[in-house]
């Protein structure tokens, strides 16, 4: 499913592949004259580069004209192009096949990259060199894996030493899909890692062809259709040495491999090739590339976790800017991780509403509700659409009211795709009701339920949220008020209206949302009250002389925010769920509403005209730092005629 722009990209690059191996495949297997196991290698490393293997193809090895093909090959670095080709061939198959094992089998990323390298390291070797090859080169199997070992060990080093950090910075990079074989960026990740390995392989690649350790390209023909070319003058030893194979009706005709005069060999000896390469060469280059391996095993590690696996990620995709180190945990990653939208169940319609009240059904006296938690695509604004976690398909999640004394019976099913629990916010109830995962009750599994059941013995504004990773849940909507009257009508303080100030944050980037928190990267760009944002609040119409009670909650996660009311102050009678006694209420025309704190004020409206209701935080009245119709965020009207 396409979730971040690079998904496009992806979905481009590889039509474009597909069609690059179509086109390799039908030219070499219908045209160009070589042995079977480098059209092979050229067909699979098209498929893994693209359009990139298709250009090598091209210039290095497609025949220009018929009876062309031996002296197009023969520049030392087409030469090294086609010994590349045969590594990259073998090695990144047996790697991109080990890669999908070890994910499905949720090794750690070190782990797996060890895996990868002994895989390739294998395939190349015992089925890409040594058997593939054999024919061509003549001797035992055995004989054969002896032979190609050493030049093998080195492309192989070199190779790894380019795929291991691509794979490794991507994968535990900000989209963590790339760790999922089941995810297009996977194979995306797979591709420039084996670009990236076959630009560090090449160098050494050329070397050992030019040293006569490793085959380079060659030309196969039927001998009873086409003229052997004449031999390759001596000057052009240096790149390449020409040799006749007879075998039947064929003709191999190869470059840098077999001794230094030319001349034909028979079937026995095959292409046995003289390496002209001394011992501490040898040993330097080993030396190099197995350095140049360590670091591209190890250098990741210092900024990237390589414990972690794809099942510990689970596929998260990071917030832009998000510190993450080498220690970051898994668990981290997936709370502060976008909502992937494959998981929306529930699309609400652009005009929806939060708050609704939710009548509860009466049992045997008690009030019984029914909450269900689930992912829903919602809109903050007409143009902004936000995927949340929601009670009952709506942000905030339904109001819940009940008296003074109430019994309550309150069952919440979970369609989250993580576990969750609720908390009833300031009640006084049976701790086995109270809601923390882990700690008095087992958190809810996905698909699960449980039923919370308590009388209530209080009065006031409270309010009920998640407290299963509540830095991740409630950010992203799981919350909701729960109004309880007082029993004694008397108690209450009136008002001719009533209006719930639900607070929220925010984190919308590059097309996902994140759980908004007060750390780098994670900070929000929206606000809301109620699930909306100026101008799509609610305006709230009144007449000069009126009162409206304002039950302000902090339903949000991070700050503290200063709610002010234009238009004359309003006196502050309730604070987190209880009436102030008459002497301790006070006047003011601002309050600061913390997280988990309440505030009931009541404000008469003195004059006609548009009156204000806003945080004073000025930025937390805009939309992504922008005003819209002069304001945005936490921002409200009561408009007074």
């Amino acid at each position: 499913m396409i979730a971040q722009p690079i998904d496009y990209f992806l979905i481009v690059w590889f039509a474009l592949a597909l069609g690059s191996t179509a086109y390799v495949a039908w030219d070499q297997l219908r045209n160009n004259p070589e042995p079977v196991v480098m059209k092979w290698g050229f067909i699979l490393v098209t498929l893994y580069m693209g359009p990139i293997g298709l250009l090598l193809y091209v210039m290095a090895d497609k025949e220009p004209h018929p009876g062309g093909h031996e002296e197009f090959i023969k520049p030392l670095w087409k030469q090294g192009v086609g010994s590349t080709i045969h590594c990259v061939a073998g090695d990144a198959t047996g790697i991109i096949l080990a890669a999908v094992i070890t994910a499905t089998l949720g090794l750690p990323m070190w782990l797996d990259l060890i895996v990868e390298y002994l895989a390739g390291f294998a395939f190349g070797l015992f089925i890409f060199q040594s058997l593939f090859m054999k024919n061509m080169m003549g001797g035992t199997y055995l004989e054969n894996v002896k032979k190609s070992f050493m030049p093998e060990f080195i492309s192989m080093n070199a190779m790894m030493a380019g795929m291991a950090p691509v794979m490794s910075l991507l994968m535990m990079g900000r989209d963590m899909r790339a760790m999922d074989p089941t995810e297009l960026i996977f194979w995306g990740v797979m591709s420039l890692g084996v670009i990236a390995g076959f630009a560090i392989a090449y160098p050494v690649n050329v070397w050992m062809v030019s040293r006569k350790m490793k085959h380079g390209l060659m030309t196969q023909r039927d001998a009873g259709k086409e003229k052997e070319p004449s031999a390759p003058a001596e000057a052009g030893m240096d790149h390449g040495h020409s040799r006749s194979h007879s075998k039947g009706h064929e003709q191999i005709r190869g470059h840098s491999h077999g001794d230094t005069h030319g001349g034909t060999h028979d079937h026995a000896h095959g292409h046995a090739m003289r390496p002209d390469v001394t011992r501490p060469q040898l040993a330097a280059v080993c030396m190099s590339t197995l350095l140049m391996l360590l670091g591209g095993l190890t250098v990741p590690a210092l900024f990237v976790n390589m414990n972690l696996s794809a099942r510990d990620v689970g596929g998260a995709i990071m917030p832009p800017g998000m510190i993450m180190g080498w220690d970051t945990p898994g668990e981290a990653m997936r709370d502060m991780a976008a909502v992937h939208p494959r998981l929306v169940n529930r699309k609400a319609e652009p005009q929806a509403r939060g708050d609704i009240p939710l009548e509860p059904k009466l049992e045997g006296g008690v009030k019984v509700f029914e909450l269900e938690t689930g992912v829903v695509r919602w809109n903050i604004l007409p143009d902004v659409k936000v995927e949340g976690y929601a009670f009952n398909g709506q942000v905030p999640g339904p109001r819940l009211r009940v008296t003074e004394g109430d019994r309550v019976r309150i069952k919440v099913s979970n369609r989250l795709p993580e576990s969750t629990t609720v908390h009833w916010h300031g009640l006084i109830l049976p701790n086995e009701m109270d809601g923390p995962a882990k700690i008095t009750q087992p958190p809810i599994p996905p698909g699960g339920s449980y039923t919370y059941e308590f009388t209530t013995e209080q009065a006031g504004t409270f309010f009920y949220h998640t407290h299963d990773h509540a830095d991740r849940q409630q950010a992203l909507g799981l919350y909701g008020a729960l109004i309880i009257d007082p029993k004694d009508a008397s108690r209450e303080l009136k008002a001719d209206k009533e209006y719930v100030i639900q607070l929220q944050e925010w984190l919308k980037r590059e097309g996902l949302t994140y759980p908004a928190m007060l750390m780098e990267g994670a900070l929000p760009n929206y606000f809301t009250i109620n699930g909306k944002a100026y101008p799509e609040t609610e305006t709230i119409r009144m007449r000069v002389g009126e009162t409206i009670k304002l039950r302000f909650i902090g339903t949000n996660n991070n700050f503290v925010h200063p709610m002010h009311v234009h238009g004359g102050p309003f006196t502050v009678v309730a604070r987190d769920g209880y009436v102030l006694a008459e002497a301790a209420r006070f006047e003011a025309d601002t309050v600061n509403v913390g997280p988990g704190q309440r505030y009931d004020v009541i404000w008469k409206a003195r004059k006609p005209g548009k009156w204000l209701v806003h945080c004073h935080i000025p930025h937390h009245t805009t939309n992504n730092n922008v005003e819209h119709q002069g304001g945005g965020g936490l921002t409200m009207i009561l408009e007074v005629s």
